[in-house]
């Protein structure tokens, strides 16, 4: 007999959702687990479109389960809280960004690095503690512990749901690796989703932000919009080769699979290459440019909840917000199929709560 999602729990919830790798959504009854001692329940308001979704809707990554409910960029209000919850109330704006779960235990859970736990569950396309598929925001209601629940400041635009993802994957490379003191000189590759919030966040540390592309056309709305103070097209060799050694960190937002060896040559000595994209193909590492300059290749992948928090809380505080353009729930598989061509400046965000009905 086929599994009902929609009696596998107690609460009766309503989203889109992909039944295999087509990733074409449509409407999904289902279910949410009751609140329990230390869960907030919350309405969901508006749920940004990453770029991942994209991957893991098509099961790209060779990962997904199905059915599927995307979305981790999940923005509410909070309509019941369990007996123990602390920090949290019936009405607080809420957000829940790419985790809903760690073992919180290992070494990396006690350092506030719930991101790097090897047994973290994914808000969506993951496993809840009981076996239970995790479904995403594009849905009405989510239940979540309150560790992995996100205070959303009273002055902060609810609409700002991609801070959840896209924003702490910049912030925090930015952060930790030292990037963020005024009068760097910071490169950032790419201009989507990820791109454009890493020159917002090192333009408001005070940094110097060259923004590296393939495309000429993006220099206007590179410099005049987000405010960058250089641009380099990545496929001139004459405009490269005058940029050599003049960045001391950069971070490359690109999954499409590209040259790095190009950036390094960027990097002044000890400069840093952040990868926070995620190319198919394994990139080709030349040795010898690293070794002449003790540069670093990296790696950076969102953010553990206390710096999630500072991320939301900086971002109010700086009136640091996404680019983006707001479309109702039926408009979604028009919205993945635009972001596939990378039409959008810079990120969907689902209206959920005014347009998600079961018409």
């Amino acid at each position: 007999m086929a599994k009902s999602y929609e009696s596998e729990h107690p609460i009766k919830a309503f989203g889109w959702a992909t039944r295999d790798t087509s990733g074409v959504l449509s409407p999904f009854d289902f279910s949410r687990r009751v609140t329990g001692e230390k869960d907030v329940q919350f309405k969901v308001m508006y749920c940004g479109i990453c770029h991942s979704d994209l991957h893991q809707l098509k099961n790209e990554w060779g990962n997904s389960q199905y059915p599927m409910v995307p979305g981790h960029e999940v923005v509410g209000v909070v309509t019941e809280v369990g007996s123990k919850v602390e920090k949290f109330k019936v009405g607080d704006k809420v957000g829940v960004g790419c985790l809903v779960g760690s073992c919180r235990k290992c070494e990396n859970c006690s350092a506030d690095l719930e991101n790097y736990c090897p047994r973290n569950t994914p808000t969506y396309n993951g496993y809840n503690s009981d076996g239970t598929l995790t479904f995403g925001g594009y849905s009405d209601i989510m239940v979540s512990d309150e560790h992995f629940v996100v205070r959303w400041p009273e002055n902060l635009s609810m609409d700002a749901a991609p801070l959840l993802c896209a924003g702490i994957t910049t912030y925090s490379p930015l952060k930790y690796f030292g990037l963020d003191k005024p009068g760097m000189h910071i490169g950032v590759v790419g201009l989507g989703g990820l791109g454009h919030m890493a020159v917002k966040f090192a333009k408001a540390f005070g940094t110097k932000v060259t923004v590296v592309s393939t495309s000429a056309s993006k220099k206007q709305e590179a410099m005049e919009r987000l405010g960058a103070d250089s641009f380099l097209i990545s496929r001139d060799p004459e405009q490269m080769k005058t940029a050599m050694n003049s960045l001391d960190g950069i971070i490359d937002t690109v999954s499409a699979d590209h040259p790095i060896l190009p950036l390094i040559m960027l990097l002044k000595s000890h400069g840093k290459l952040v990868m926070v994209g995620a190319p198919e193909k394994p990139v080709e590492l030349a040795v010898f440019p690293l070794l002449m300059g003790r540069k670093l290749v990296a790696g950076s992948a969102i953010g553990g909840m206390k710096e999630t928090q500072e991320m939301v809380d900086f971002s109010a505080k700086h009136n640091i917000t996404p680019d983006i353009e707001i479309v109702p729930m039926d408009y979604v598989n028009t919205a993945l199929e635009r972001l596939l061509k990378s039409d959008v400046k810079y990120r969907f965000v689902l209206d959920i709560g005014n347009t998600l009905n079961k018409k």
